[in-house]
């Protein structure tokens, strides 16, 4: 099966009902989208899918022929997870960082889906969890890249 991964073109050999995590991890050896719960509860598997953040521990790679996906591996080279990237940085959002890839493709979401988002759409959207607690430094982060006074 042929899926466009960070635009580039990628055959798997992996069975369709196999999820987006496993192939994305342990076929195509990129490691940075993170395994947490397996239940699309914690968020650490978030990559986009057509722009959407969706949780790769539960979608079957057979489902996403013909779709887009996006992970943390192509962060650096969107102008949208580039700012994400740099405003993490400056308010020193990670502690230890193992839902951090996660957290940083839901804010890439939201922001390429509303460039100013409310404090509200930023409660409504970060929905990942962090086991350090990091969400006040991740709503300031948000809010200095909407351009909210209270940054």
């Amino acid at each position: 099966m042929k899926l466009e991964i960070n635009g580039e073109m990628r055959e798997l050999d992996a069975e369709p009902e196999m999820p987006l995590l496993w192939a994305l991890r342990d076929v195509l050896g990129m490691t940075g989208t993170k395994y947490g719960c397996g239940i699309a509860q914690c968020g650490a598997c978030s990559v986009l899918v057509d722009g959407v953040v969706t949780r790769s521990c539960v979608t079957p790679v057979g489902s996403l022929e013909g779709s887009k996906v996006s992970t943390i591996e192509a962060m650096e080279q969107d102008a949208v997870g580039q700012k994400v990237v740099e405003a993490w940085v400056k308010h020193q959002v990670p502690q230890c960082g193992y839902c951090q890839s996660g957290q940083v493709m839901a804010a890439v979401s939201l922001l390429k889906e509303n460039a100013a988002p409310s404090e509200e759409d930023v409660r409504a959207s970060m929905q990942n969890l962090c086991r350090c607690g990091t969400y006040n430094a991740i709503h300031a982060a948000l809010s200095d890249l909407a351009g909210q006074e209270n940054a």
